[in-house]
């Protein structure tokens, strides 16, 4: 699957931030090891880990490292492919691997959505994460949320059968999105005992019939019979998770964080 250039989703927003000098000596003393650079071409992943037949983990968008290097950590047994465009965020990571000696998690510094279309296999995969990807609060933005349909077709072509997809947000809305857009997707089954209703969205915000039929039209509106009815919704953090200290202030403060979990039929 082929996303175009035209309109296509990227994984990340272009922020300012500034390379250490302990996260660029990272980058010197360790990227040659843990950093792959961005090909044309597909990796093999167990030449990649040294041809280790641990499971295959991939997350997109690890932010500052903090969570990877400690899942990572929990899970010895699994191995990790760690997807961010920042600088900062890479060195830091490599910081991490190298601080806490590390040797399941190798990073790219590149976009994921091509990262998914050139370098990753189909079928390839054991699990994916995607951890509070930017929500695009405004309404008018919500377009260029990660978590559409044709991102969704393309992340389920690359997990094996049996295989999970792990999604977290702290925004109400892009949860909800997140989870009308998953639970349509067939090859889906979503893991959640629960059903829920959705309350971030209105009628107005279905899509209108000009709207439909354009064919351009890509972006996530939700259908008026899928505000009505009830849906398989979340699950409790997944114990591997930890929960971030900019997560624990904001569940101080009474804000809630959304759980899915799928897996590939």
């Amino acid at each position: 699957m082929n996303i175009t250039r035209t309109d296509r989703i990227r994984s990340f927003v272009l922020r300012a931030g500034r390379t250490t000098a302990g996260q660029q000596r990272a980058m010197d003393e360790l990227g040659p090891q843990f950093l792959i650079p961005f090909q044309d071409k597909e990796l093999s992943l167990q030449e990649v880990f040294k041809d280790s037949s641990k499971a295959k983990i991939l997350e997109i968008g690890f932010g500052m490292g903090e969570t990877t290097a400690k899942i990572a950590a929990l899970r010895s047994e699994d191995d990790f492919l760690a997807i961010e465009v920042h600088p900062p965020g890479v060195g830091a990571l490599l910081k991490l691997i190298g601080e806490n000696n590390l040797t399941n998690l190798r990073l790219i510094r590149h976009d994921a959505v091509e990262v998914l279309e050139k370098m990753i296999a189909p079928n390839s995969l054991d699990g994916i994460h995607i951890y509070f990807a930017d929500p695009w609060h405004k309404k008018r933005h919500h377009k260029r949320r990660l978590i559409q349909a044709e991102f969704v077709k393309l992340l389920v072509s690359r997990l094996k059968p049996g295989a999970y997809l792990h999604l977290a947000t702290d925004w109400h809305n892009y949860a909800e999105q997140m989870l009308l857009v998953l639970n349509v997707e067939p090859a889906l089954i979503n893991t959640s005992v629960e059903q829920m209703q959705i309350e971030t969205f209105s009628a107005a915000d279905v899509a209108s019939e000009i709207e439909l039929a354009k064919e351009s039209f890509k972006e996530f509106k939700p259908t008026l019979e899928q505000l009505n009815a009830k849906h398989p919704g979340y699950v409790n953090r997944p114990s591997y998770r930890p929960i971030t200290k900019f997560e624990n202030r904001g569940l101080k403060l009474g804000h809630g964080v959304w759980d899915l979990v799928y897996k590939k039929k």
